[in-house]
Order: structure tokens, then sequence, then C-alpha cells
């Protein structure tokens, strides 16, 4: 989607109640209220297999169609050029019709540079985030239940990949939400902080760049004594620009570990958290740890770090040094303050 110029969307009219109930099968979805016996003759929504029975409908329905994303009754169409966006839309509806499936007009959005999709906004080759969950952080109260610190948690924390450090910066939150603490918020000086940063951070409206698959990434790993940070990037017209963050807290063995057990161990963890544009292809591994640049040609006699090289040779990298000040991204992710 990196490249594409025009996009569409599609909300299927009442979802699940398009499919029909087998004959057969309508005796199970039977129900009863004042004292009446009733059953569905359409998909009801909250059965166990109702999920997974539209999501494979909708995909073979689409089969084929390599523009068009599927998330259970949503459709998103993305083309490069406007005379093959319209060839899919018409492709699209044509299929649509063959299966009595109904769009709602007023859910759907055709021809656009921008679309929001899932909480998203994607245009121009980048990814952002969608303007009405920014405003809703934004007039959020100020939580001071452990249900509301969840709620607001949950709702910032959807964005986890456009906020670096995300979980060092929302721990002094999250730790409120504990077994054993109380439900009536104790609200200091660290939750604060916290808050406010988690707010900024979304009310600032950050963007990604969209991956290009066809195009070398670049990772950037750091560790420090509270955790490990990651960050994904691409070269574009001689810029590097941020694909996505990723950050996590060390747990108290990892803490343990030497500098550079680690430092290879968020090597490890941060390939493996991107593998799904990682494994396959050559990219470029960037660290500001000296001793790990020889890192697939070295022999190590420590064995959790020769383990973790083993775990290592199906990707396909190259190690290269960088200076402490440059590794920016992935340097602030772990050595923020908590």
């Amino acid at each position: 989607m990196s490249e594409d110029k025009y996009f569409s969307k599609l909300d299927l009219t009442k979802g699940y109640h398009q499919i029909r109930v087998r004959p057969s099968d309508v005796h199970k979805t039977a129900f009863v209220t004042m004292g009446q016996h009733y059953e569905f003759l359409r998909m009801p929504f909250g059965m166990v297999n109702s999920g997974m029975t539209m999501i494979r409908a909708v995909r073979r329905l689409l089969e084929g169609m390599d523009n068009v994303v599927d998330y259970i009754d949503d459709l998103l169409v993305h083309t490069k050029t406007w005379e093959e966006h319209l060839q899919v839309l018409e492709e699209l509806f044509k299929r649509l019709k063959a299966a009595n499936l109904v769009a709602r007009p007023t859910k759907c959005e055709l021809g656009a540079t921008q679309v929001d999709f899932l909480g998203h906004r994607f245009g121009r080759g980048t990814v952002g985030l969608q303007v009405c969950n920014v405003e809703k952080v934004k007039d959020a109260p100020r939580p001071t239940t452990k249900k509301e610190i969840r709620s607001f948690l949950g709702l910032v924390g959807y964005y986890q990949p456009f906020i670096p450090n995300f979980v060092a910066i929302a721990a002094p939150l999250s730790d409120l939400t504990r077994k054993g603490q109380p439900n009536k918020i104790v609200w200091g000086e660290p939750q604060e902080r916290a808050y406010a940063a988690l707010r900024k951070a979304v009310i600032s409206k950050p963007i990604l760049m969209l991956p290009d698959v066809n195009k070398e990434f670049v990772l950037r790993t750091d560790a420090y004594d509270i955790g490990l940070g990651a960050t994904l990037l691409q070269n574009r017209d001689g810029h590097i620009f941020p694909v996505a963050y990723a950050s996590r807290k060390l747990l108290d063995r990892e803490k343990r570990y030497s500098v550079m057990e680690r430092e290879c161990l968020g090597i490890v963890w941060g390939i493996k958290k991107f593998a799904l544009h990682l494994y396959g292809k050559q990219f470029t591994l960037q660290t500001d740890h000296r001793p790990l640049e020889f890192l697939k040609v070295s022999k190590f006699d420590n064995p959790r770090i020769m383990r973790w090289v083993l775990a290592l040779q199906s990707f396909v990298f190259r190690v290269e040094h960088i200076k402490g000040k440059d590794n920016v991204g992935a340097d602030f992710l772990s050595r923020v303050p908590v």
C-alpha cells in the first residue's frame, strides 16, 4: 500500500445477518424469551462460529483480489492508478451482487486519496491515527479507578506502534492495575507524567511510513537497565523514516544479564517482533554495541548468546555499528525514565 494513491472502503450492512443459516442447523440457534420460542434464519452475532464463518465467506468472495483488504465485514480497496481502482471496484461490486451481499452507503467511501480504516488513516504512503480516536483521548477525563485506567490504556495502547517506548512510559499507570492495588487510584507525580506523556503522544498525531516490501528494511535495537527498544525503518529518497516502534520492559531475571547479553537479547527480540517484515529478506541491523558487529561470524563462549545466534540463522542480515548518539529511536525507547 506504500505506493497506492486511491482508496475506497465498504461496510457490509448488518454483517453476519447477511449469511443464511443452513436449514438443518436452524434449531441450534433457538432461544426463549417472554415465553416465546425463536430460531435464527440468519447468522446471529455472538455464536461461537459466527466470526470465522463471516471471515471465510468474505475471503472466499475476494479470492484473487490482491487490492482488497478485509476485516470481517469491512473492506478496503487500494490501487496505484484511478483506472485500476475503477476496475477493482467494478469486479468487487459484481462479486457482492452475485453473493447477494449489500454494503451500507452511509458507511462507504469511494475514490478517496485518504481514508479511515480500523482506527487508522491511510494515504500518501503513510499511516496515521484516526481523528475521532485522537479526540477521544484528548477529551478523556483523568482515570480515577482501576477500570478507568484499563480503559484509558486500552484506548492509547491500540496505537503502540506509533509511540516510542509505550510500555515504559505507561508503566506507572499499568502498575496501578496489579492485583492488590486499591481500586481507587492514588495519583502521584509518576502517574501524572505518564498520563500526560501518553496523551501528548497521541494528540500530536504521529505518522509512520507504510512499509514498501520491495525496499530494504533497517532495524535499530538497543537495551539498557530497564528495557528493550526496537525501531523498524526504511530509506525513502535518501531519508530514513520510521515504519514502526516497539519496546518492552525487561523481566527481573533479564535485568541481571550482562551488557552484551542484554544487547543481544534486544536484537533477538527486535528481529522476532518484526519477523513478518524481515523474514526471507535482506535487511540491515544497526546497533551501537560494537562487539555485536560480528554477531553472525564470531564464536561466543557464552552459551546463552550462542543459542540466540543459532535462533537468528534463518534471517539474512548484515550488522552495522552506529554511534550511540545516532541510535536515537531505539535508544530513547530503552532509556527513557519511568
